[in-house]
């Protein structure tokens, strides 16, 4: 990634970026569990809350996939083709949910400091 590019993306778009990378060059395969939220912090030097972000756009593009209490996987063709209706649209509303969060964190922030 150039300098200029780095500067433009959020982090939490900078680790989505990274790991989408790493699923097409192959070095993350299929079904392969991705290491934990706290080893991705660490690993990119942010907070638990920023990895979350990204790992939720990655599930909303079909990228990796999580089980509740058991981690996150990377996607398959496979899994992506099987994969119902009702989790997809999960999916979708649970980053609106993030984006909106997102938002509204920013709002506050911005009326807590006037």
């Amino acid at each position: 990634m150039s300098a200029m590019r780095d500067e433009a993306v959020q982090p939490y778009q900078r680790i989505a970026l990274d790991m989408r990378d790493k699923i097409a060059a192959g070095e993350l395969q299929p079904g392969e569990k991705l290491p934990s939220t706290r080893e991705l912090a660490e690993k990119y030097a942010v907070a638990a809350g920023t990895v979350q972000r990204a790992l939720s756009e990655l599930r909303a593009t079909g990228a990796i996939y999580s089980h509740q209490g058991r981690g996150s996987y990377v996607a398959g063709a496979a899994a992506e083709a099987t994969e119902d209706p009702t989790t997809r649209a999960l999916r979708v509303l649970e980053d609106k949910v993030a984006k909106l969060t997102e938002r509204l964190d920013k709002i506050e922030k911005t009326h807590d400091g006037a």
